[in-house]
C-alpha cells in the first residue's frame, strides 16, 4: 500500500507515534522516528528494522524551529524526502485555568500547536515541488469540544483543527492532503498520567480514574493506540487523496460534531 514511501513521525517514541510508525512500516514505508528522549526513539527504529523497512531515529524538539530544521534536513539526507508526515508530538496536562501559570499555557501551544506547524512547514516545500504528500496531525476530541481541567490543551487542540483545514484548501492543488485525527481517550502512556492526576486529585484509585476516561466513551472503553494508527495509515494512502481538510472522531461515537 505504501510501499516505497517515506514517512515522517513525531512523538514516535511511544503511544499512539509508535503504533503509527510500525503499522506505517508494515505497510512498506521506509520511516524516520523523531521525539525528544532518544532511547525511545531508538527502540522504535530497530522495531522498523526488524519489519523490513529502512529507519531513523532523530532526538528533537519539534517546538523549536532550529530543531525541527535540522530533524527534516537529516531525513531527506539519510532517508530521502518524507511524502508522509504525522504529527503526533504531543503533551496534555491538566489544572484550573486560575492554577494555568504562562510557563504550562506556553509549553501547550509551543509543542502541540506550533510544532505541529514547524514541522508541516519544514517539509511542503518538497511536497509542493513532488506535487505529492500527506499530512496527518493528530488532534483530539478536545479540538471539537471543551473538557473540565485541560483548557490550554483544548485551546492548542483547537488550534491544530483550525491549522489542518487552513492549510488543507492552502495546498490541495499540489496534490497534497492534510487532515487531522481526533481521538478521545487512549490507552497510552499520555492517558495513564490523566488517570493518576484525577486520582491525586479526587481521592480516586488510579483504576477508577481509568473507568471513568473509559466510560466518556459511548463504547465504555479506552481507544487503542493501533486503531489510530490503522486511520493515520488509511490516510496517507494514494486511495484517500479525496479526504482532505477533515477532523475525523475516533472516540466510539462520544463527540459527533
Amino acid at each position: 500500500m505504501l510501499a516505497g514511501e517515506i514517512a515522517l513521525v513525531t512523538g514516535a517514541g511511544r503511544g499512539i507515534g509508535r503504533a503509527t510508525a510500525l503499522a506505517l512500516a508494515r505497510h512498506g514505508a521506509d520511516v524516520a522516528v523523531a521525539a525528544r528522549t532518544v532511547a525511545e526513539i531508538e527502540a522504535v527504529a530497530g522495531e522498523v528494522s526488524a519489519l523490513g523497512r529502512r529507519s531513523l531515529a532523530v532526538g528533537a524538539d519539534v517546538g523549536e524551529p532550529a530543531d525541527v530544521q535540522r530533524l527534516v534536513t537529516t531525513v531527506e539526507r539519510e532517508l530521502g524526502a518524507p511524502a508522509i508526515v504525522v504529527n503526533a508530538a504531543g503533551i496534555a496536562l491538566s489544572a484550573k485555568v486560575l492554577d494555568t501559570d504562562d510557563a504550562l499555557w506556553e509549553r501547550h501551544l509551543r509543542v502541540n500547536l506550533t510544532g505541529t506547524f514547524l514541522v508541516s512547514r519544514a517539509v511542503l516545500r518538497g511536497m509542493i515541488e513532488r506535487r505529492h504528500g500527506r499530512i496527518v496531525n493528530i488532534a483530539s476530541t478536545a479540538g471539537k469540544v471543551g473538557y473540565l481541567y485541560v483548557t490550554a490543551y483544548c485551546a492548542s487542540k483547537h488550534g491544530v483543527v483550525g491549522l489542518t483545514r487552513a492549510l488543507a484548501l492552502e495546498v490541495a492543488r499540489y496534490g497534497i492532503t492534510v487532515n487531522a485525527i481526533c481521538p478521545g481517550f487512549v490507552d497510552t502512556p499520555l492517558t495513564a498520567q490523566s488517570a493518576a492526576n484525577i486520582a491525586q486529585r479526587t481521592g480516586s484509585t488510579v483504576d477508577e480514574a481509568r473507568r471513568a476516561l473509559a466510560a466518556m466513551s459511548p463504547q465504555n472503553r479506552l481507544m487503542q493506540p493501533e486503531e489510530v494508527a490503522d486511520l493515520a495509515v488509511m490516510l496517507a494512502g494514494r486511495e484517500a487523496a479525496g479526504i482532505n481538510g477533515q477532523a475525523i472522531n475516533l472516540d466510539g461515537g462520544g463527540v459527533t460534531s
